[in-house]
């Protein structure tokens, strides 16, 4: 279980709640956009990103993101919520997720995000500032790929 999620330095471990469900007995297709958003969220913090925002006045905003559903989730289940930064440019970067079923012992979704580096209080994007690029480097070589 731990080898699925190895190559990224970001997990986040959840239950999926009843109130996820739809009317199809599944997890509603929405509900896994919140998942990698958790798991986004939580990089962010592992990178300090907002004390950064408040010193320089650049901070994320979602551009892009997909799903593929490779397995359905139901409820009762614990779930891990895995990202990592695959890619920077520079304005944006792409993080990869997945989600890890315990109950199943396998990955039930992968998925995409294009993060954009924006600058809130000029509206614009801007360059992913150096200091970030420092900060998800040494995040990322903390783990093995």
């Amino acid at each position: 279980m731990d080898a699925l999620t190895a190559p990224y330095p970001v997990v986040v471990e959840q239950a999926v709640i009843w109130g996820d469900m739809d009317a199809y007995q599944h997890v509603n297709n929405v509900v896994y956009f919140r998942y990698f958003e958790n798991a986004r969220l939580e990089y962010f913090r592992h990178l300090d990103w907002f004390s950064l925002e408040a010193e320089t006045g650049v901070g994320p905003i979602l551009a892009y993101t997909q799903a593929r559903f490779r397995r359905p989730l139901t409820y009762p289940d614990t779930i891990r919520i895995a990202a990592r930064i695959a890619e920077i440019g520079d304005d944006r970067m792409t993080m990869e997720h997945i989600i890890v079923s315990l109950q199943q012992q396998e990955i039930v979704t992968e998925g995409q995000s294009t993060i954009v580096t924006f600058h809130y209080a000029d509206n614009r994007k801007v360059s992913v500032p150096d200091e970030l690029r420092r900060r998800i480097a040494a995040l990322e070589a903390s783990v093995k790929r």
